[in-house]
């Protein structure tokens, strides 16, 4: 399966900037539902009321799933691969 990779910086409630990546199937390219998936993933971080538009994620880049995402992806429909101040 391959896989499109979308680089997300969002500012915290904090002020602290959050940065993971979105990662769904290549097919998906409408941004409302790759902004939906954001925001579902940062109800889970109680940072739902801060702004996830193109401004703060945007497509990276295609590459082939790694096995510790196609679960979520499979089960969620994508996968949030956290990187920097996402706990």
């Amino acid at each position: 399966m391959k896989v499109a990779v979308w680089d997300t910086y969002v500012t915290k409630k904090d002020g602290t900037i959050m940065h993971f990546d979105i990662i769904v199937p290549s097919e998906i390219k409408d941004t409302s539902i790759i902004y939906t998936f954001g925001k579902e993933y940062l109800k889970t971080k109680n940072q739902e009321e801060q702004t996830l538009s193109s401004k703060e994620c945007s497509f990276c880049h295609i590459e082939t799933v790694r096995p510790q995402w196609e679960a979520a992806i499979r089960e969620k429909g994508y996968f949030v691969y956290e990187m920097e101040n996402c706990h």
